[in-house]
């Protein structure tokens, strides 16, 4: 039985990640770390509080529980990071090179995610490849992109097992984002469920990759149980599911909520990261190097969403 480590298992990915994991391989075969206590997280299995950047204690953890797996969440997202990009720079690729080194040094797998933030205005908008010209324009993306290079040297030069996909916005029921450019595909669904009004920072017809979490997890859990002889690729596949914009969005909830009001407040900065990202992705090599597939699209998703969210205002939790 594997036992993984997930570094920054607090955050949006990580906190629905440790419970699928440990409905997965067993609640004391998955130890969560975040760099503050989590109550939701130690109540259901191993906890430690852990600053990824401190690599004696991080190493301390890997050694104690004789982890084997490690998924490394922490990251400052594009929003957020524009704000004080070296600070985002420090956290983010810290507590990477902490991971490979560790990683190394015990001989762990290591999954690390990328984003659709690695590629900039001069990759190709539309089915953006697998392999084509990647110049981000946010310290993000730079660390995303970075990040993949280094995960590939250290596969070729140590023979480490490094594992990644590029995710595009997730959007979930559960965790509220934290400061991304893709944040307003989650809050719409919030706001039509309480007010029945929404302000996009979005222009109304840019397009993004979006993906519901469930196959967010879905694909860590595949693509580190995938037979590592049919991985051409490593660092980092791109996934997709569903691609649209805001208009659309809206449209597909107004089914559902037909008085929903939408205007529009445009935020520069969320607007330029958006501008310079794809329109959508070509998964084509997650498909046939491990089987990629997803089980959502912005119908069958928006349903749930909603469903999810009007239980949470029914019971006073919003």
């Amino acid at each position: 039985m594997k036992k993984i480590l997930i570094v920054g298992a607090g955050g949006q990915i990580g906190s629905e990640l440790t419970a699928y994991l440990r409905s997965i391989y067993g609640a004391n075969n998955v130890v969560a770390t975040d760099v503050r206590e989590c109550e939701s997280l130690s109540s259901t299995g191993p906890f430690e509080v852990l600053n990824a950047l401190d690599a004696k204690a991080f190493a301390e953890i890997v050694n104690k529980y004789k982890i084997d797996t490690i998924y490394n969440l922490v990251a400052l997202l594009s929003a957020v990071g524009e704000k004080d990009p070296m600070f985002a720079w420090s956290i983010n690729m810290g507590a990477l090179t902490n991971s490979l080194e560790i990683a190394r040094e015990y001989g762990c797998a290591l999954f690390t995610p990328s984003s659709i933030g690695a590629f900039g205005p001069s990759s190709p908008k539309d089915s953006t490849p697998q392999d084509t010209l990647m110049q981000p324009t946010t310290i993000y993306g730079v660390c995303k992109v970075t990040g993949e290079m280094i995960s590939n040297y250290y596969n070729l030069r140590y023979g480490l097992d490094t594992r990644s996909v590029r995710f595009p916005g997730i959007i979930s029921n559960l965790t509220l984002p934290g400061g991304g450019t893709t944040d307003y595909a989650v809050e719409i669904f919030y706001e039509a469920v309480k007010s029945g009004k929404f302000t996009c920072p979005i222009p109304s017809d840019m397009f993004m990759d979006m993906l519901y979490m469930p196959d967010a997890l879905k694909a860590c859990v595949e693509l580190m149980e995938a037979d590592p002889a049919k991985l051409i690729h490593r660092n980092s596949f791109n996934i997709a599911s569903m691609s649209f914009s805001p208009d659309i969005i809206y449209k597909e909830i107004c089914k559902h909520i037909p008085n929903l009001q939408m205007d529009y407040k445009i935020e520069p900065i969320k607007e330029a990261i958006a501008s310079s990202w794809p329109n959508s992705l070509d998964d084509t090599c997650a498909r046939a190097e491990w089987g990629w597939k997803p089980d959502w699209n912005l119908e069958n998703m928006t349903v749930d969403m909603l469903k999810h969210i009007k239980i949470k205002k029914e019971k006073g939790l919003l």
